[in-house]
């Protein structure tokens, strides 16, 4: 699986959907701006997926995962407005 392909990149989207629904407390935080929060929601969302995968992620594989799970929290953030 690349980074640019499409299983990819539904692979990503999926680790971000549940990465915010599991964590619904710590996205709280993110969405109160708090130090560190960010942080603890992008390095979940990257050990889901290289748990999903077997094999840890390469630089622009990890990158394509924040950005769907910045692109999730987003729209959470509009949800709450």
């Amino acid at each position: 699986m690349t980074r640019g392909s499409a299983a990819f990149n539904g692979l990503a989207g999926d680790v971000a959907r549940m990465i915010v629904a599991e964590h619904p407390d710590t996205v709280d935080r993110w969405l109160d701006d708090e130090p560190g929060s960010w942080g603890r929601l992008a390095g979940l969302a990257v050990m889901e997926a290289r748990r999903r995968l077997g094999r840890p992620l390469a630089e622009p594989e990890r990158r394509v995962v924040w950005d769907r799970l910045w692109r999730t929290l987003e729209g959470e953030r509009l949800d709450h407005g």
